[in-house]
Order: C-alpha cells, then structure tokens, then sequence
C-alpha cells in the first residue's frame, strides 16, 4: 500500500486483502508471554473493503457484514486513533468497513483492516507518516500487521512478525478457502499449545531455500503448520475436512495461522473447480479467491 501522490483527499478507498500461512513455526514462548514465530505469507485475492472520510474530529466505524465486537477494540478504529494521534488530530474520520474475510478464520481480516486504516488515514493527511514510521504503528497493533502494512504480496516473517524478508512470489494461482461454521480464537489455540507436552506437533528447524519458494510445488513440500496437531485434536471435523481437501490435488494445502481456515493452492481454475465440486455438501464454506503476485493497491481517493 504505497502513496501515489500527496495530494489530500476527502475520502478514500482501500481493500484489505487477506493472507494465508504457507508454513507456520512456533519457536519460543517470550518472558512476556508473547510467542516468537516463523512464517510465510501469501496475499490473497480475498479483500474487506474501507471507505475513510475526513470529518471534523473523532473516529466513527460501521461495519457491515460481520459481528466484529467493541467498536473501540476494533483494530481499524486503534489504527485510525495511532494515525491521528501522529498527525497532530487535526481531523477525525468516519470509517466504513465493508467485511469478506471470515473472521476467526486465520486469515488476517482484523489486522488487514488496521493496516488499511493506517494508509488510508495517512493518505487523508496528505501522507504526513513516512513508511517506515507506519510500519512501527503496524507492529504494535499486533503480529500480522506489518505484513499487510508492508503491501509486500509474499514474505518471510519473524519473531513477533514485525522482521520481514520481502520475497518474488510464485505466479499467482487458484486457491479453495474451506471455512468451517465456528472460528478458532487465537488465544485458546495459543494456550493449548502451551499446555501440549513440550515439542509435540512443531517441527523444528528447517533449511529455508529461496529457489524452493519460487514455485507453489516448493512451498506444498515445505513443513505444515504447528498449530494442526492441537487445533485439529480439539476439532477432528477440521481434521477430517482438511484431509478431504489434501485428496483433491493441491500443490499446497495448510491450516492458515491460528485460526479455523484452510487453504489449496492449484495449478490451474479446472483442477479448482473439479475439487470444489467434490468437496460440495460438506458444513463448511467454500470460498474461491487466488493468490497475489503483485503489491497491495494503496488508498484511491473518491
């Protein structure tokens, strides 16, 4: 999401586009109780949608489309606040948020839509925040920010998931999201974890090559995800629905971070469709949406 001009819009529009983990590590729990991981994202087609109004002071939200809790714990409105605090709260906005990804689902929806609201906020103020300094914003409202901050369509992340390594991404492919009817919270799935015996399910260390990462059948031979062993234990219907996903021919298929969504990747919309249709029936959705080869769009003025 990059500034295209500095001029100062009165309202913008913005897509926040979910992600998915391609392989997903938890490598250490912190003395602050925050977990360090490794990861690599993927951008998707799949987007929320924000329109962001100047108006005379405050911050107002409405979502549609989905039950997304308090307004004032909603991470668009906490970016929108940062934002404003950074430029002086010369103005306040109104924010309509638009919801497509599925909440709970480990596709990255609420941090999506908070590093929306820092660009299109800052596009209001005649982009006044220098990258980088968003950035910072976008690593304090939580781990998966500052991927979707960075507009980066495939990348390597870190520690807390503020550290990336921005990388070419595969051409952009057919993806099948399987959502099932309940969410995963990220805290349970975290505290589950920790409760498992010490290493059960995680993977350890892995040789992480680039040209591997080139290709979609690179990235499907890569280890899975470490939260499969616990969140699959606590839901074997998920367990059950991944499996049936597996048999359906990807080049890549994965449990995205800790939430409930599953992800294939294919090498072509046929080989999609043909899994779709045999996945049919099932209590779950189907969601079909592909993966990005190019940068996030950025803030367009209305």
């Amino acid at each position: 999401m990059t500034a295209a001009s500095a001029a100062s819009p009165a309202r913008v529009q913005i897509a926040a586009h979910a992600k998915a983990n391609l392989f997903l590590r938890v490598l250490s729990t912190e003395t602050s109780g925050f977990h360090s991981i490794e990861t690599l994202f993927t951008l998707l087609e799949l987007a929320d949608e924000l329109v962001v109004e100047r108006i005379a002071q405050g911050i107002e939200l409405e979502v549609h489309g989905a039950d997304t809790g308090p307004t004032e714990a909603n991470l668009a409105y906490r970016a929108a606040a940062l934002m404003l605090e950074a430029t002086g709260r010369r103005f306040g906005v109104r924010i309509a948020l638009t919801k497509k990804v599925p909440v709970q689902a480990g596709l990255g929806g609420g941090s999506s839509d908070a590093a929306a609201a820092l660009h299109a906020v800052n596009a209001l103020a005649r982009y006044a925040v220098p990258r980088h300094e968003i950035l910072q914003y976008a690593a304090r409202l939580g781990s998966d920010v500052p991927f979707f901050a960075s507009g980066a369509p495939f990348a390597l992340a870190w520690g807390r998931g503020e550290r990336l390594f921005r990388l070419a991404p595969p051409p952009a492919a057919p993806a099948l999201l399987l959502i099932p009817p309940t969410g995963v919270s990220t805290k349970e799935t975290y505290e589950r974890l920790d409760a498992a015996p010490p290493h059960e399910g995680r993977r350890g260390a892995t040789v992480l090559d680039v040209d591997a990462l080139a290709t979609w059948g690179g990235v499907g031979r890569l280890g899975g995800n470490d939260f499969e062993s616990v969140i699959f234990g606590a839901h074997p219907d998920l367990k059950a629905a991944f499996e049936r996903l597996a048999e359906t021919g990807p080049l890549a298929v994965r449990l995205s971070g800790s939430g409930s969504a599953l992800i294939a990747v294919y090498r072509d919309e046929p080989r999609r469709e043909a899994a779709e249709l045999r996945l049919a029936g099932g209590d779950y959705r189907l969601i079909r949406t592909a993966t990005r080869a190019q940068a996030a769009p950025g803030a367009q003025a209305q």
